[in-house]
């Protein structure tokens, strides 16, 4: 059997070649990484499939509503950049069967999967729902605000602050964005340096009327926000999988990746059953017509305000029925860690409402650095031509799985005029083969 080729060529230009460069592409291909989700950085292609990624995950819960008290969707993950240790923020009832009032627990963890218990519970402002934390880092110019939280709470967004992730005082006197629902997270845009709000808005009239749907705003100081938010993923109607009832339990996970934003939508179907073959009933929930399912699916910015997305699953429900993460599997937090991305996710056992103090936990899965996204040859050669920029960067790696006994990945740097530079093409560089996410061609 002939091996399949991907061939890639990288378009760079000089600096004298700067009016060759297409406007939607980087102006210098600058230290990366460079994440083809879309077609931004891709001027031609032929031959290859476009693949959502399938992370790993364990077959268990590593945090659990049995004795963990979690009874939410909602986490932060942050490994702490002096001592390594990673530490998980997630939300317990405020009192035995209150489902309505969130107290916030913190976990830690040496490795990021296996969690030393007992959990701790912290004081903070009244909260409804919500565990959304950042870390500035330990050279914030004000310690005794390096961590910041959201939540949601009296009709909106509230925020607090703390030296130690800890012990926290509200940064306002209440709500400094209203929102009509209380799915309600921060985050920071380090591209653009300021503050992204990702709240949610139930809608009262018109298309989305009573579906839940994502919205944003930015800040430079988390008190003062662009008013009003704005929507930044709707349903598709063109999309199969969303024909039906179709809403979302926020977009939150939002990782940095270059120059692009990287982040996680938790889909919402509240009109079909995690077993089709059940009743909402059988499945605990006697109250509503159905159980609820959930999956996420993948999103990413270009410019920090507006969001392109994916419908196909990228955490899919676990496809063996009677499994923890049957119904729902929400991711809500990443973090890269060596040469793997983390991914955390609530996890839910029978559907949206039903034992929420049992039947709600979390869930690891990982999957090699960056690889939401990834192209594939088939029978015949694939290519991939990006868009020209300057070159600003004097290493050039692949992230790619190649088998051995099947394939091979070829790369060459052309320059404006299309042609190959001397000791760049085809036949000056080796053949990349096997499994890594920093392959040097050379």
């Amino acid at each position: 059997m002939t091996p399949r080729k991907l061939l890639l060529s990288i378009a760079v230009v000089g600096v004298c070649g700067l009016d060759a460069v297409v406007a939607e592409s980087p102006v210098e291909w600058g230290p990366g990484p460079y994440l083809m989700l879309d077609d931004t950085l891709i001027v031609e292609q032929s031959a290859v499939a476009r693949r959502v990624g399938r992370p790993s995950r364990l077959p268990d819960p590593i945090v659990t509503g049995y004795e963990d008290g979690c009874f939410q969707p909602y986490l932060t993950v942050i490994r702490d950049p002096q001592s390594g240790r990673f530490r998980m923020w997630y939300g317990v009832p405020a009192g035995a069967g209150n489902a309505s009032e969130t107290r916030l627990a913190l976990i830690e963890s040496n490795d990021g999967i296996h969690w030393q218990r007992p959990h701790r519970l912290l004081d903070t402002p009244p909260n409804q729902f919500g565990t959304s934390i950042l870390d500035e880092g330990p050279e914030h110019p004000d310690a005794s605000r390096r961590y910041k939280f959201a939540w949601w709470k009296n009709g909106g967004l509230q925020v607090a602050a703390s030296p130690d992730g800890v012990t926290w005082t509200a940064l306002a006197p209440g709500v400094v964005l209203p929102t009509n629902h209380d799915i309600t997270g921060i985050d920071w845009d380090p591209i653009r340096k300021r503050y992204m709000a990702l709240v949610s808005v139930y809608g009262v009239d018109g298309p989305y009327k009573n579906l839940r749907i994502p919205h944003q705003s930015v800040s430079d100081d988390l008190i003062h926000w662009k008013q009003p938010p704005w929507p930044i993923v709707t349903p598709d109607p063109a999309a199969p999988i969303e024909k039906g009832e179709t809403q979302f339990y926020g977009l939150s996970a939002v990782l940095p990746r270059g120059r692009l934003l990287v982040s996680m939508v938790k889909v919402l179907r509240d009109d079909l059953n995690c077993e089709p073959d059940k009743t909402a009933a059988e499945l605990h929930d006697s109250s509503r017509p159905f159980g609820g399912i959930g999956y996420t699916v993948l999103a990413w910015s270009h410019d920090g305000e507006h969001w392109k997305r994916d419908t196909e699953p990228f955490l899919q429900r676990n496809p063996q029925p009677g499994t923890w993460d049957r119904a729902m599997t929400w991711a809500d937090d990443q973090l890269i860690v060596g040469d793997y991305t983390y991914i955390y996710y609530g996890g839910y056992r029978w559907g949206h409402k039903a034992e929420r103090f049992t039947g709600r936990q979390i869930g690891f899965a990982h999957m090699p650095r960056d690889r939401y996204v990834g192209f594939a040859a088939g029978a015949a050669d694939g290519r991939l031509l990006t868009r020209t920029a300057n070159l600003g960067a004097s290493v050039l790696t692949v992230n790619a799985r190649i088998d051995p006994a099947d394939g091979e990945l070829k790369v060459r740097v052309l320059g404006d005029t299309g042609q190959p530079y001397p000791g760049f093409d085809w036949d000056d560089t080796a053949a990349i083969k096997g499994d890594r996410v920093d392959h040097r061609p050379t």
